[in-house]
């Protein structure tokens, strides 16, 4: 499981999501994105700064 929590790229933003796959929380990252913050653009700065942020999720055990 991978996580991806939105406030390490825009301060403040408590918005994050979780998925097994990469892609999946790139897609939900980039929608976020452009419905919350109003990005009408996504540059490739932006996918490598979000993909540079996914962390895999640690176990609680």
């Amino acid at each position: 499981m991978k996580e991806f929590f939105c406030g390490s790229l825009v301060p403040g933003c408590e918005w994050h999501t979780r998925h097994e796959e990469e892609a999946e929380i790139m897609r939900r990252a980039v929608e976020h994105m452009r419905e919350t913050h109003g990005e009408t653009i996504i540059r490739e700065t932006m996918i490598e700064a979000i993909r540079s942020r996914i962390d895999k999720v640690r176990s609680a055990a």
